[in-house]
């Protein structure tokens, strides 16, 4: 296997996972501290700990960008084996 299928293997992984912990947490609410959920540069504080995400911006806004992003990786990944082929 070519290191670019690779690559884009693993990036195929991180979005499934990330789209799995985003709809557990709207189920049951685990992975609330999970890392993906944190905000880059601030994030809102609670007696020095991190607040969860909002359910409608997990909801609204993180699962439908991951499953866009993995659509589109999933055509590069068409691309790059119809290349090699």
């Amino acid at each position: 296997m070519d290191r670019k299928q690779q690559a884009i293997l693993d990036r195929m992984k991180s979005l499934e996972e990330a789209i799995s912990k985003g709809k557990e947490y709207l189920e049951s609410g685990q992975h609330a501290d999970w890392n993906g959920f944190r905000p880059w540069f601030y994030g809102k504080f609670r007696d020095g700990k991190a607040l969860p995400p909002h359910r409608d911006w997990v909801k609204n806004v993180f699962i439908p960008r991951r499953e866009r992003a993995l659509r589109k990786v999933e055509r590069k990944l068409e691309r790059v084996r119809g290349a090699y082929t």
